[in-house]
């Protein structure tokens, strides 16, 4: 097994416990991970979804033992899911990876900034 390979499964791992825990899906890690060893933004976003589909359904059935679930809320969110991730796929084939890169760390940091600077109520 070669460097990238064993790089790959210790990232699984950890994206695997931080979607789990956080909700957050994977693509937070998966994505710069990815850009970070040269992958095309298009090639990032996509290897990204693949591997959340499996992170995620594994995730779905541990919270589901917990009945950490609320199904109706799931599907409807997923069902505007479906159309939204048409529009986000053809939007990335088109714009550069340079562009994709600089759109991704402002949504990043634009969260992170809501998360910290948010008050509890």
């Amino acid at each position: 097994m070669d460097f990238n390979s064993v790089l790959f499964l210790i990232s699984g791992v950890v994206v695997g416990i931080v979607a789990a825990f956080s909700g957050l899906g994977g693509g937070i890690i998966i994505v710069p991970l990815l850009l970070f060893m040269g992958f095309s933004a298009q090639k990032a976003v996509g290897t990204s979804f693949l591997a959340i589909l499996i992170i995620a359904v594994s995730a779905l059935f541990a919270h589901h033992k917990l009945a950490n679930l609320d199904v109706k809320t799931g599907l409807l969110i997923g069902i505007g899911g479906i159309v939204g991730a048409q529009i986000g796929a053809y939007l990335v084939e088109h714009a550069s990876t340079e562009i994709f890169k600089k759109i991704f760390a402002l949504l990043l940091f634009g969260i992170a900034a809501y998360i910290f600077l948010k008050k509890e109520s």
